[in-house]
């Protein structure tokens, strides 16, 4: 071997030994960090639902932050962000079993209007409840004259999210 494929070698294994550390060098020596579950990463993001509409974004705000892994945002966004580079833009579709559930028809509940006391119900009215010593929030989907439905679903339980994500910046720990 020449002196030359000698060094190409070297820094192959090299290379192979740090990519099981999460840190990737080429063979030029220029190094590309990439996020690996415990980093703390900052990204800005689009998220939309399947007809296009956007239901938030953080762009031209403040970047969100978070440790991936930590189970701070949902499972699909924290998988999705895995392997990405600063300043690479992805776009990714979460199904719903990676985001916040199938929509739960246990979840969805009848009370009697005479349950809110004096106060004036009304749909999309958020009610909020103690159940098994946790706060609850749902929402009012529908009333008639004696009852109203109440969904404490997740607002975007059984939905398939896509999320268009940049990340700003990686930080180890």
């Amino acid at each position: 071997m020449t002196r030359k494929s000698n060094y190409l070698y070297a820094a192959a294994a090299v290379a192979a030994v740090l990519i099981g550390s999460s840190i990737i060098y080429s063979l030029h020596g220029s190094s590309a960090l990439v996020v690996a579950q415990g980093d703390n990463i900052s990204v800005y993001y689009t998220g939309t639902l399947s007809n296009g509409t956007v239901f938030s974004s953080n762009v031209g705000g403040q970047p969100l932050n978070f440790t991936v892994g930590s189970g701070q945002v949902i499972m699909g966004f924290d998988n999705g962000v895995i392997g990405m580079s600063i300043n690479q833009t992805k776009t990714i579709t979460i199904p719903a079993s990676e985001a916040y559930g199938e929509a739960n028809p246990a979840l969805v509940v009848t009370v009697p209007i005479s349950a809110f006391g004096n106060h004036t119900v009304y749909k999309g009215m958020t009610v909020v409840e103690n159940y098994s010593g946790q706060q609850r929030e749902g929402t009012v989907t529908s009333l008639n004259s004696s009852d109203a439905t109440v969904d404490f679903n997740p607002p975007l339980a059984g939905q398939a999210l896509t999320f268009t994500i940049k990340v700003v910046s990686i930080r180890r720990s």
